[in-house]
């Protein structure tokens, strides 16, 4: 799959988005290493806190069946720039990723910029911060 392909994907599922109080659609498109892909959607809750990203959702879907090897993200929203991840997902991203997955950020009007996982969020907390009792 190439990378536009992936992004129309994002776009698609976006349309999906459940955002009923801030009307900010947001689409995820994940690919993993053996070719399979998901895609997620940003889900609302009138608890704020307990919203969801797209791209959280993405990912736990793939956890969910079992991949935890993955190629590329694609996040899409209608923004002005190419959308960013929050930093929840970055976090999350950080956790399943590999410093070579690499990350679509992009918009509407077609504008994208690519990134590392170690581009998106360097020196993130890891598992290998824990004490050897927590791993």
């Amino acid at each position: 799959m190439n990378q536009n392909e992936l992004i129309n994907h994002a776009k698609e599922i976006r349309t999906k988005a459940y955002t009923p109080y801030s009307k900010f659609q947001v689409g995820a498109a994940l690919l993993t290493e053996d070719g399979t892909l998901y895609t997620g959607c940003n889900i609302e809750n009138a608890a704020y806190p307990v919203t969801c990203c797209a791209e959280r959702v993405a990912i736990f879907k793939a956890i969910s069946e079992g991949h935890q090897k993955f190629k590329e993200l694609a996040v899409v929203a209608d923004t002005k720039r190419p959308v960013p991840p929050c930093g929840s997902c970055r976090q999350v991203m950080s956790e399943f990723f590999d410093s070579n997955v690499t990350i679509y950020t992009t918009n509407l009007d077609g504008e994208t910029k690519t990134f590392s996982m170690d581009e998106i969020l360097p020196f993130s907390f890891a598992s290998s911060d824990l004490p050897e009792e927590q791993k």
